[in-house]
């Protein structure tokens, strides 16, 4: 998706993934998981990135403390765009990024 170009970057892989089930003390968010550009210790996940109106959160690695893969979904153009849900621990602070164009 054009709005989220600069997101095109290695794919995320520092956090391990569990097989024992969702954690209890987490809260999930589903999207297209990416490394942040500029922050080392951050991760963006842009919910509904096919979609009209794709939301980009922002969230500290060491809050993650569970990821699940989902199916990847397919754009017009034939690219796979993989899934995760992220849980993020509860308590932990998130920024969320709202594109819009400017009229």
């Amino acid at each position: 998706m054009n709005d989220i170009k600069y997101l095109e970057m290695l794919p995320l892989s520092s956090i391990a993934k569990y097989a024992n089930g969702h954690p209890n003390d987490g809260v999930p968010y589903s999207g297209y998981s990416r490394v942040h550009p500029s922050e080392n210790g951050k991760l963006l996940l842009v919910s509904d990135p096919l979609g009209d109106e794709p939301v980009i959160l922002e969230f500290k690695l060491e809050d993650v403390i569970y990821v699940e893969e989902e199916p990847s979904a397919v754009t017009e153009s034939g690219e796979g765009v993989p899934f995760v849900k992220l849980w993020i621990k509860r308590g932990a602070f998130g920024v969320k990024l709202e594109p819009f164009e400017v009229k």
